[in-house]
């Protein structure tokens, strides 16, 4: 989906609801601001497909992704997907934590893909560009279908998140795992409350996050964590690592991933004004790390991935760490050879 010159049209308001000024958008339905949302937009569209075929290239273990949202209100200042924004004629700033692209749809869509004879049941995993649990699933609560249409057609998925939303699905992922193979991961890679608010100011706490892998556990579901990104001079800490590695062994964690901080464009900008604002001392030890593009240097990551295996293995948690993205639990293991020109296609 694409911004374009198309005439939207315009469904009236729902009560308690107030209609916000339509953006020309394929497919648009409508566009809603709620006193719940302060400052959001929600616009509202029928999406044509719900199935996004991962590009050849990237090194993902997995071929599908499935994302209802676009742009997201945890407002994470570092996250690697915000450059998508600018497809939308949008900004990877405001606009992206604001402006949230809504597949109301998706649920219907899905299930008359995955009836296809063509579908093969490959893994599909949710959460890998934006989180499938933040706040406007609340509002929108289009999880328990996809979930549902995913077990139905015997198709295994994951879920990526730091949204605590997902506890209120437990019941329906259980089911599913009876079904296909079900992985879930949690995402969290910051231990300090007062960092992870100005990070991730729309996020829940670090203590909900590990709240929330105690009950994936009790609940007989494996729960993996994503511990990235970490970023340099603020949580690559021996300290820090320690903490962090102690307290997810300590809520019972299937395994943990975990690598160093990558500025795309569109986020590279966005952070290096968070950092200017917050940590002005590292601004320039930030550029010289990542002048030369979006990665930091082999050196670092080599540095970072030796501080990681150490700490994993301090606290319980076994085999080499791999330094890059992939989904845990149910989707296939394979060492990351490159990074991804894009992780997944909406």
């Amino acid at each position: 989906m694409r911004w374009n010159t198309q005439t939207a049209r315009a469904e009236a308001a729902e009560s308690g609801t107030d209609s916000a000024p339509l953006i020309p958008l394929a497919g648009l339905l409508r566009a809603v601001r709620t006193p719940e949302f302060h400052g959001i937009t929600f616009h509202e569209v029928a999406a044509k497909s719900a199935l996004n075929k991962v590009p050849p290239a990237s090194s993902m273990p997995f071929r599908w992704t499935v994302n209802p949202y676009r742009g997201c209100s945890h407002a994470c200042v570092y996250c690697f997907a915000r450059g998508t924004h600018q497809y939308l004629d949008l900004d990877s700033g405001l606009d992206f934590d604001r402006q949230l692209v809504v597949k109301v749809n998706v649920v219907e869509v899905l299930r008359g893909e995955l009836a296809r004879p063509s579908w093969s049941r490959e893994h599909v995993a949710l959460g890998t560009n934006t989180d499938p649990y933040q706040r406007a699933e609340g509002r929108y609560a289009l999880m328990p279908g996809i979930i549902g249409a995913l077990a139905d057609s015997g198709t295994p998925f994951s879920i990526l998140t730091k949204g605590t939303l997902l506890a209120r699905d437990l019941p329906l992922l259980k089911a599913a795992a009876a079904q296909v193979p079900v992985g879930t991961a949690i995402s969290l890679a910051v231990l300090d409350p007062s960092l992870q608010s100005v990070l991730e100011p729309g996020t829940p706490s670090p203590s909900a996050r590990l709240a929330l892998i105690r009950k994936l556990r009790d609940a007989g579901l494996p729960c993996g964590v994503m511990a990235m990104p970490i970023l340099p001079w603020l949580t690559d800490g021996e300290e820090h690592l320690d903490a962090l590695f102690g307290a997810l062994a300590a809520a019972g964690a299937s395994d943990v991933t975990a690598g160093a901080l990558h500025l795309r464009p569109g986020t590279k900008e966005w952070f290096m004004q968070w950092l200017a604002r917050e940590h002005p001392q590292l601004v320039g030890r930030y550029r010289r790390l990542y002048g030369q593009g979006s990665y930091a240097p082999k050196d670092y990551r080599a540095w970072l991935g030796r501080r990681v295996a150490h700490a994993k293995a301090r606290h319980g948690f076994g085999g080499p760490d791999t330094v890059g993205h992939r989904m845990l639990d149910a989707a296939p293991r394979r060492t990351a050879k490159r990074p991804a020109a894009q992780d997944a296609l909406f």
